[in-house]
């Protein structure tokens, strides 16, 4: 296979790209906030414009962004940053994570139903995107198979992280996509205000029929802090403006369905859609003048439906979930004389969920993790400043029943890293480095060899501060990855994701050279950002639907042979692991103007698109399967002392390159609306109203990323109502 050579290559842009981006609206119609959408935000403290229905003004310079090593603001960065917290975030939160980060600038939702939604950056996803809770990788089994939920609970969260570029590095040489980190203060580290806090919010989902309720509470006294969460959520199946399954698109999608003379299709809904999940987290820490340390337990549990695929009498599945998180974490101010900070934190993860077929027992999958990290900041060394660490990650996986498709599975990850900073005015640099040695031991009676990988990643990146409006930033990173257990080894019959899925075991590392180049342009008429990125990935990794059938007369694919096994009724498309070069390019980019600021209100206009095309190389030049569309639009905002509101228009682009075997989505318009109002109660608390309409013109939204795109479209026309009391 002929390797890729990073080149210099052209992007075409023709439209604005970006996500929902908050603009100057009021001085008073919102409570403080820090927002932030492509890579833009704000300090509630330090500015002093809130921002209708989503967020604030965008001050590139006052947002710290924790997942950061030095802890830096968003202006001082070179690479793209988004923050997203407070008013935004409630005002974009779904049942999922995906669905929650799904309009944020170069990050798509690869729904699996409404109970599933992982994040896709820029064409990514999977174990190339790693999601974290306070720095510490969730650890379940989401990225196994697309039909697994993800066990971060966005209600809890206070503020999101997500990182692209050479700040991945700290966190996983694997996570070539990005960063998601969920940040809920669940372990304090920080002195308490007041000896008691807190927050309850209550939303109503007609889209869902769902009902969703959370409760925080925060305080202390002297070097005591405490934190407690807790939610509810139950909804019923989701709700569309026509019928559930394209049947002619899933036909030509799924061979064994061309068989099929009726399909049983709903209308109006999508079934089997129905959720019901609880979960809640005790926490406490000692905080003193040195430093902190604290533990905390969290506990989670879900229960969601997958969408049927219209096979008449085939027996609904749905999943149950529980897991058991606990977390330590403790950090010391100083503790050596080249030292200027130590941070170490540790997790272990307790996962199960059982897959029910027809409400019988089919398939248990078990996780047991720990990870831990050590992270060490260094006083400035002549110019340099940065962070030196440590990172392991171990863990056993197993799927347990009939229908086992993945052997129990041991995992060793031994990560060392170092990012270092060189500030020369107008100039910074950022180097970063990783060697993570890996292995994955699959048991002996498997007949599957255990294999061993040593990826070496590398960064470096500058922001060139032209003048007070214009910053330019470029970031080159070369990144490693050694392929996870269930693309090494998987294989078997999977019916929640409704294929006989084959691994590979001879997989190899992917390697990726990622080039990014960043504009950010910032005046009093106008805020403009663009980021264009090409990332070559040499021998990258998917999962590709064969257009073959696997049945009774068709065999079961072995470790080895070719058959023995399972013995299933009914055909199934063959979904298998493939290994390609490839080739992602795209860009993001908004720009934003402030149309009026009198008393009348203030009122801006935001124009925004992203877009991410993805191309195999020498596997007979076709594309890489599941890619998100063009999508651009734009976004009013306007708001008045305690009033605000947004209307935003975002139209989505057919997906004319779905990737071989898959099929074409047609294009789309959302609409959105949104109104906010705040009001004082008494005291010191503060009570805010919220009422959002979803998807106004009711379209059958079919997301190109979704493994079942033809079988269960988006949310249909919807009002989410919520308020949230906080003191």
């Amino acid at each position: 296979m002929r390797k890729l050579i990073p080149c210099l290559c052209l992007l075409s842009v023709s439209t604005l790209a970006g996500a929902d981006v908050a603009a100057p609206v009021s001085t008073d119609a919102l409570p403080e906030s820090t927002e932030s959408t492509s890579g833009e935000a704000t300090d509630g403290d330090a500015a002093d414009k809130p921002a209708s229905g989503t967020g604030e003004v965008h001050q590139l310079e006052e947002v710290v962004v924790e997942s950061e090593p030095l802890e830096r603001t968003i202006g001082s960065l070179a690479r793209p940053v988004t923050v997203v917290q407070d008013a935004e975030l409630r005002q974009q939160m779904g049942p999922t994570i995906g669905a929650t980060l799904s309009q944020q600038p170069g990050i798509n939702n690869q729904s699996f139903g409404p109970g599933v939604g992982q994040p896709v950056i820029r064409g990514l996803t999977g174990p190339r995107v790693r999601i974290m809770e306070n720095g510490i990788g969730n650890n379940d089994v989401s990225n196994i198979s697309p039909d697994h939920a993800n066990s971060i609970e966005p209600s809890q969260a206070e503020r999101i992280e997500i990182l692209r570029g050479p700040s991945t590095l700290l966190y996983g040489s694997g996570a070539i996509g990005g960063v998601v980190n969920v940040i809920d203060n669940r372990v304090p580290d920080k002195k308490a205000e007041k000896p008691l806090g807190g927050a309850f919010n209550q939303i109503y989902n007609s889209a869902l029929d769902e009902t969703s309720s959370s409760l925080k509470l925060e305080g202390g006294e002297t070097e005591f802090a405490y934190h407690l969460d807790g939610f509810y959520r139950n909804s019923g199946n989701e709700i569309i403006g026509g019928q559930a399954i394209d049947e002619n698109a899933a036909r030509a999608y799924d061979p064994a369905l061309a068989e099929e003379p009726y399909l049983q299709n709903s209308e109006g809904y999508v079934a089997n859609t129905n959720a019901r999940a609880k979960g809640g987290t005790v926490g406490a820490s000692w905080v003193g003048d040195p430093g902190y340390a604290g533990v905390a337990i969290n506990y989670l549990e879900n229960n969601y439906g997958i969408p049927p695929v219209g096979v008449p009498d085939e027996p609904n599945i749905r999943i149950n979930l529980w897991q058991t998180k606990y977390d330590f974490r403790g950090g010391i101010d100083k503790p050596f004389e080249f030292a200027d900070k130590l941070k170490v934190k540790f997790g272990y993860t307790d996962y199960k969920h059982i897959e029910y077929e027809g409400g019988e027992v089919g398939t248990t999958w078990t996780s047991d993790s720990y990870e831990g990290r050590v992270e060490l900041n260094h006083k400035p060394l002549g110019p340099f400043k940065g962070q030196w660490g440590f990172q392991s990650v171990n863990g056993v996986t197993q799927a347990i029943g009939e229908e086992a498709t993945l052997p129990r599975t041991e995992i060793a990850n031994y990560g060392v890293f170092a990012v270092e900073t060189l500030e020369t005015d107008p100039l910074t640099y950022d180097f970063g480095f990783r060697i993570e040695p890996q292995s994955v031991t699959p048991e002996a009676s498997s007949g599957y060899v255990a294999r061993s990988f040593l990826p070496v990643s590398g960064s470096v990146s500058g922001l060139w501060k032209v003048d007070s409006a214009n910053n330019l930033s470029l970031a080159f990173t070369e990144s490693q990855r050694g392929p996870q257990a269930q693309e090494l080894y998987v294989n078997g019959v999977h019916h929640a994701t409704r294929a006989f899925e084959i691994g590979n075991p001879d997989l190899g590392m992917e390697t990726s050279f990622n080039l990014e180049l960043g504009y950010t342009f910032k005046q009093d008429w106008m805020n403009a950002e663009l980021n264009l990125f090409n990332n070559w990935v040499n021998d990258y990794i998917y999962a590709q639907y064969t257009g073959e059938v696997y049945g009774h007369e068709a065999g079961v694919h072995g470790p080895g042979e070719g058959d023995a096994g399972h013995d299933h009724g009914g055909e199934l498309p063959i979904l298998q692991i493939e290994q390609a070069n490839a080739v992602f390019k795209g860009f993001e980019a908004n720009v934003m103007f402030p149309l009026m600021e009198n008393g009348y209100g203030l009122l801006d206009l935001t124009l925004f698109g992203d877009y991410t095309r993805g191309q195999l190389v020498n596997a007979g030049n076709g594309n890489v399967p599941r890619m998100p569309p063009l999508r651009f639009g734009a976004q009013l905002d306007y708001a008045r002392d305690k009033w605000s509101t947004y209307f935003r228009v975002t139209r989505g682009e057919p997906q004319e390159y779905p990737g071989e075997n898959e099929t074409d989505t047609p294009g789309w318009v959302l609409m959105n609306v949104g109104v906010t109002y705040e009001a004082k109660s008494f005291a010191d608390s503060q009570l805010l109203f919220y009422l959002k309409g979803n998807n106004l013109l009711d379209q059958d939204i079919r997301n190109s990323t979704s493994y079942l795109k033809n079988f269960a479209p988006e949310p249909g026309r919807g009002v989410q109502l919520g308020f949230q009391i906080s003191y």
